[in-house]
């Protein structure tokens, strides 16, 4: 639609009182008048050619008149516009500025004429009036623009990143006999099946040949001399991660001879540590590897015992494999006497992702100087002393020494290379179960992983969400597990108050065991607290985002979000507490109007399959009511009873 024509009015000028500016003006406003006269005729006679023999008078008369049919609306645009032709105010200089002004915004909006037609042949005789064009017969339309996506910018990754070795997330099918990978130690294989493990892991099947691979030399010089590369795996949660890391460093230390610390396992919890530690321990039993874990649950001195022991001769190492949390190691760096990671073979970085939002701490600088000292080092065994090489030349390899190789290991892994840059990999190689932004992608593959999704989830996993009102949020929880009745249930809430009211009013409601899982206990207590869950005494456990991270608890049917997760690295996490190795498992989402639009457009970039809505009528919940408000009441006189304990 056309919002606007230009008019124009023409007037008598003078001969003399022309400029050589005005006249080209005018000459191109000619040709414009011409070519509207020509599309004007064309469009009153479609079928007639016109003929060749015509007067060359007639097209000025036709105009003439054209002029005159349309000067009365012209006018009436003037006058709106402020002013009229015989307006004394409005001088034949003003008028003629206009008209060039006018014909050369009109210029622009009309096509250019053939270079053919002369600016003569345009030209109108001396002291004839200037007539205005009509309207154009394709007026300039304003607006229109039709709304389009904007297609999402693919990074630029590294080779490494954009080309990973794929492995299949379903960890039903894809499965490797144990059999089928002969590298595997026998004593080692024996363990598997005392375990009831008869077959490994799509993901296990991938990394332990090639952390196997690396030490088929041993431990002390890597295969053909070189340097071996790192290695990152992504993952979902429950698809076998900790063993495929805790067979291959378990095995390449089998023969060591003298102990000292070989392998360092970081982990970002006390509670990951301690499940890390359990397995280390289960494959190490009736083997002369030692495995200390120091996460602070002891005292200083007591992990320092654990660690070294004095000698007259000095300190002998009592550990090959520490398993450790971040602030507790660089304790033991720091303030344990003979305590060092010169031998350090294996650095496992265990929950990668968060491990490297705790580089404010410093953590990985400590350990590295730590493993390689100084290039003043003396001693007898000066010449033995390995140094962080900064480039790899034909000098730098002449001497071989111990390789340190970094494991990273997370469901969550990151694919900023600026993050990972922090971590210093070299030569890194991924493993993933879902496909890089901008890497190429195998149909093979594909076909078993989710489209475009960021992160992967295990294949038993079915997703829900709950509409609800902020006041009903604790009655709906009530009801999902009175309904469902699993006999384990794991709730996340936000913070650890929110933790500790949906604890209190759940224990006034009764008919459910309950218990609460937050820094509010010490480590001695929520290790009883998980203790119980396992065992299946405790129905729901109310927990914050500490049992969020890698914790394996047998059994977990279904995972409540009574606070809905800001971030959708928590989600992952939280949901995977269900559904692991294999198993089905369900996870429920309690949104609030206000959060339903993000949270919903969050988990489809997140790549979540077959995200469920599932509604509860009011018919539904309005038998618990009396229950819920007589155990609102008892909530009430607790928290103030808190509060006043507090206060004393």
């Amino acid at each position: 639609m056309a919002l606007f024509h230009v008019a124009r009015y023409g007037g008598l000028e003078e001969a003399g009182e022309e400029a050589e500016a005005d006249g080209r003006a005018r000459a191109l406003l000619e040709r414009l008048r011409c070519r509207a006269r020509e599309r004007q005729l064309q469009k009153q006679q479609p079928q007639q050619e016109p003929s060749q023999q015509e007067p060359a008078e007639e097209a000025p008369q036709t105009a003439q008149a054209a002029g005159k049919r349309r000067r009365r609306p012209r006018r009436t645009r003037r006058r709106e516009g402020g002013g009229t032709p015989g307006d004394p105010q409005m001088l034949p200089g003003k008028r003629r500025k206009t008209d060039s002004e006018n014909a050369g915004a009109e210029s622009k909006e009309r096509e250019p004429e053939d270079e053919s037609v002369g600016a003569e042949d345009a030209g109108p005789p001396e002291g004839s009036p200037e007539e205005a064009p009509g309207p154009s017969a394709h007026p300039l339309v304003l607006g229109g623009f039709g709304r389009s996506r904007t297609p999402k910018v693919q990074p630029f990754l590294p080779v490494w990143l954009a080309q990973p070795s794929c492995v299949g997330k379903n960890v039903t099918e894809g499965q490797v006999s144990i059999e089928d990978i002969p590298e595997v130690h026998p004593d080692l294989q024996k363990k598997l099946h005392a375990q009831g493990i008869s077959s490994y892991f799509p993901v296990q099947a991938a990394v332990i040949p090639a952390l196997l691979e690396s030490t088929a030399c041993g431990f002390l010089v890597s295969r053909g001399g070189y340097r071996p590369s790192d290695l990152c795996v992504s993952a979902p949660t429950g698809s076998g991660k900790t063993l495929a890391f805790v067979i291959p460093v378990v095995q390449a230390l089998l023969h060591r001879a003298v102990c000292q610390v070989r392998a360092l396992v970081v982990l970002p919890t006390k509670e990951l540590a301690q499940q890390v530690s359990k397995v280390f321990n289960v494959y190490t039993d009736a083997t002369p590897l030692r495995v200390a874990l120091v996460t602070g649950q002891k005292s200083l001195a007591k992990e320092q015992e654990s660690l070294m022991q004095k000698t007259p001769h000095g300190f002998r190492c009592l550990a090959d494999i520490v398993v450790a949390t971040p602030g507790r190691l660089v304790d033991h760096i720091d303030q344990t006497p003979g305590f060092s990671l010169q031998h350090l073979r294996f650095l496992i970085i265990d929950e990668a992702d968060r491990m490297i939002d705790s580089m404010h701490q410093s953590w990985l600088p400590r350990v590295m100087a730590a493993a390689f000292p100084g290039e003043g080092t003396k001693g007898p065994l000066a010449l033995l002393q390995r140094t962080q090489l900064q480039a790899v030349t034909a000098a730098s390899i002449s001497c071989p020494q111990m390789p340190l190789q970094k494991l990273l290991f997370s469901a969550t892994l990151t694919q900023n290379p600026e993050k990972l840059q922090q971590l210093g990999l070299y030569q890194p190689r991924l493993f993933s179960t879902g496909s890089a932004p901008g890497g190429p992608r195998d149909p093979d593959v594909d076909e078993d992983r989710d489209s475009g999704g960021k992160y992967t989830f295990p294949a038993g996993l079915t997703h829900h969400y709950i509409p609800c009102s902020l006041r009903l949020k604790p009655l709906v929880i009530l009801h999902l597990i009175l309904e469902m009745n699993f006999s384990r249930v794991l709730c996340f809430t936000n913070s650890r108050e929110n933790s500790h009211r949906l604890f209190l009013l759940v224990q006034a409601f009764g008919g459910v065991t309950v218990a609460e899982f937050s820094s509010r206990y010490g480590p001695g207590q929520r290790k009883t607290i998980l203790k119980q869950f396992e065992q299946g005494k405790i129905q729901l456990l109310i927990s914050t985002d500490a049992t969020a991270r890698g914790i394996d608890v047998q059994g977990v049917q279904l995972v409540l979000n009574y606070d809905a997760p800001q971030y959708l690295r928590t989600y992952v996490h939280r949901v995977g507490r269900t559904a692991r190795a294999g198993k089905s498992g369900q996870a429920f989402t309690l949104l609030l109007k206000v959060q339903e639009r993000r949270f919903l457009r969050m988990l489809e970039e997140g790549g979540v399959p077959g995200l469920e809505r599932h509604d509860t009528p009011s018919e539904l919940l309005q038998p618990l009511v009396p229950r819920y408000e007589a155990a609102l009441s008892q909530l009430e006189r607790a928290v103030k009873e808190e509060r006043r304990q507090k206060e004393a």
